[in-house]
């Protein structure tokens, strides 16, 4: 059985709530889903993990410089190198996601592939596309 870990930061909720969706879509594939927020972490979790998605709520200004919050930059420094397993990045933003994705890549400063998806959401809801995107991740 294929594991998929899923990694969280959320401030109010709403990136919480899309993990959960996340996770809740790839467990229907038959996936062994572990699902943590960055203050539950313990790097043993991501034993054997054939997929990692890592989430954060979008920061910064309405229109650019958006960004990782800080508790998840100083997370991202603490993962392991896993150059083997498949990523995804995904957000939650209220107007938009700007240079969110390549920020929180930076952060992880090589420690994991490239992302092979980037998903985002306003509403914390999967919407079709994303199902369809998840479908093509983990293939």
């Amino acid at each position: 059985m294929n594991k998929a870990v899923i990694i969280y930061n959320s401030k109010t909720g709403t990136t919480k709530k899309y993990a959960e969706e996340i996770g809740e879509y790839i467990k229907a594939k038959g996936f062994d889903v572990r699902l943590s927020s960055i203050q539950e972490y313990r790097e043993e979790l991501l034993d054997k993990a054939d997929y990692v998605l890592l989430g954060c709520w979008t920061s910064g200004l309405i229109f650019f410089l958006q960004h990782p919050q800080k508790d998840w930059n100083d997370f991202a420094i603490k993962l392991p190198n896993m150059p083997d397993t498949k990523m995804a990045l995904f957000t939650t933003y209220k107007i938009l996601t700007g240079s969110m994705f390549s920020n929180m890549y930076h952060q992880l400063n090589g420690k994991l592939p490239f992302p092979s998806l980037k998903l985002k959401s306003r509403n914390r809801m999967l919407s079709e596309n994303d199902r369809k995107a998840l479908d093509s991740f983990i293939g």
